[in-house]
């Protein structure tokens, strides 16, 4: 059982696929793993074993061919949108909220064939990098309890790291996939703006968040963004592409490819022994034929460009909420919002113009270098 639950998603899907291991069999794996080490970890907060199983039956009693992601389950994380399942942003506010419809990528994945099995835990309404909330307590680290599993999609990570899911959802404004990937020892990556369509949004024009894929190889991490991915008339800001070019082949020639590396992205503090882990590797990328140069893109203004943004989102999405139930809300999300209605108008003129002076810089960085590399945190 232990077996099937870390073997890769795309191998899983081929299993499946041909028949060899039946979608039941798989389910059951992960079923009996997360009643297993949930309760240590506290990464699932919704657990629907009864429903997946009985999907994953009704999966293998068809003839007709299979999806892509036909019988892999996943659990969505909590502040995704799942039709007829509590979804409560990690909240006291949205407890007992049931939405009446699915997210996008809900709604995309099951069609793809993913049986949900749950919902993954996160801080109230994404907002921070430690995975904790009034309604379902902290998620714990898989690899030492007593350290942070990182966040805001620290319930995917932890949950992935575990073997309790071959891949899951994960979303990300300030490193929400990449923070908790990192501390997790998993692949959480961050597309770029639209490649994954966010509906119902807010914002559809010009949303800082993105959403994307968590887990354990940088092959299973493309095969779930393949079925996230590609433009949708609810999201105008979607990239017009389909999701299929992630399921080319990511074997290539690094000879002469230029790679930028950076050991701190101009000042950042990093901790010793994380450059020291780093350093180390760098020969990997030379012996590759990579040409590896010193080097990091001009982020002059991104800081108040992100800090105005930010805090301007929250004044917009909590604003109703803050006039009644204030006392509920953790205090880092009353203090951005605070920040929000301190915004003066000429900062918030200037947000947008120093956000696209900072996308300028980074697109001319990366004609000159295809990759950057640098501590995660």
């Amino acid at each position: 059982m232990n077996e099937l639950c870390f073997t890769s998603a795309r191998r899983l899907a081929q299993l499946i696929r041909t028949r060899k291991v039946s979608a039941t069999e798989v389910m059951r794996a992960f079923i009996t793993r997360i009643e297993r080490l949930n309760p240590k970890v506290n990464a699932l907060v919704t657990f629907l074993p009864d429903q997946a199983l009985e999907k994953a039956k009704s999966l293998d009693r068809r003839k007709t061919p299979p999806v892509p992601l036909a019988g892999l389950p996943i659990a969505y994380k909590d502040l995704v949108a799942t039709k007829g399942i509590r979804t409560t942003f990690g909240s006291k506010i949205f407890e007992k909220h049931i939405p009446s419809e699915n997210h996008l990528i809900v709604d995309r994945l099951e069609a793809a064939g993913a049986i949900t099995l749950g919902k993954t835990n996160t801080p109230e309404f994404g907002a921070g990098s430690q995975t904790f909330n009034a309604v379902f307590g902290t998620t714990l680290n898989p690899w030492d309890p007593s350290k942070t599993c990182g966040g805001s999609s620290g319930g995917a990570a932890a949950a992935v790291a575990c073997g309790m899911l071959p891949f899951a959802d994960g979303s990300d404004l300030g490193a929400s996939l990449r923070n908790p990937g990192n501390f997790c020892s998993v692949v959480g990556f961050r597309p770029s703006n639209g490649r994954v369509p966010n509906h119902p949004s807010q914002n559809p024009w010009s949303s800082m968040v993105e959403l994307g894929p968590i887990a354990r190889t940088v092959a299973d991490t493309a095969f779930l963004l393949s079925a996230m991915a590609g433009p949708d008339p609810r999201a105008p800001a979607s990239i017009a592409e389909s999701g299929s070019i992630f399921l080319r082949s990511l074997n290539r020639d690094f000879k002469r490819v230029r790679v930028a590396w950076s050991r701190d992205l101009g000042g950042l503090p990093v901790e010793a022994r994380v450059t020291r882990a780093l350093e180390a590797q760098r020969k990997t990328f030379e012996a590759l034929g990579c040409i590896v140069e010193d080097a990091e893109p001009d982020l002059t203004g991104a800081d108040e460009a992100f800090h105005v943004l930010r805090a301007l989102a929250f004044v917009h999405k909590h604003g109703e909420h803050m006039k009644t139930r204030r006392a509920d809300f953790k205090p880092d999300v009353v203090w951005n919002y605070e920040e929000g209605l301190k915004l003066t108008p000429e900062r918030v003129a200037s947000a947008e113009p120093l956000r696209a002076q900072v996308y300028q810089r980074m697109r001319a960085f990366l004609e000159r270098y295809e990759f950057l590399l640098l501590p995660v945190n």
